[in-house]
């Protein structure tokens, strides 16, 4: 299973971006999707999550980002308001997938986007 992330880039504080994470390979089911960030010098935290129909959004990103996921294209989003500069850091996207009916989940990470908003 591949995760691959997009849609980093530099913004002014206050703008926008909408990040993706298009999981691709020999995928049965995704039990989970989620997203993570790591700026410099802190711990890698967690952004968002949508696990059995259910979105969660860390306090920090609460009212400002938005979690969905399309399942027909085995594809995350992050739509990412009102940025403000301590939200510059590596987004990464986390998935257990499950590759055979009735198999076990296994946990898989994509390459991370770099997010970086000036002030």
């Amino acid at each position: 299973v591949q995760l691959q992330a997009s849609g980093g880039g530099w913004v002014q504080a206050g703008g926008s971006l909408r990040l993706s994470c298009a999981a691709s390979g020999n995928i049965f089911r995704i039990a989970q999707i989620s997203w993570y960030r790591q700026a410099p010098g802190k711990q890698r935290e967690l952004v968002a999550t949508i696990s059995a129909g259910t979105t969660i959004h860390a306090d920090s990103v609460k009212g400002r980002f938005t979690m969905s996921r399309d399942n027909a294209k085995n594809t995350a989003y992050l739509q990412m308001n009102s940025l403000k500069p301590e939200d510059t850091a590596v987004y990464r996207c986390y998935t257990e997938a499950q590759q055979i009916s009735g198999g076990s989940y296994y946990p898989f990470w994509g390459q991370g986007t770099l997010v970086t908003v000036s002030s």
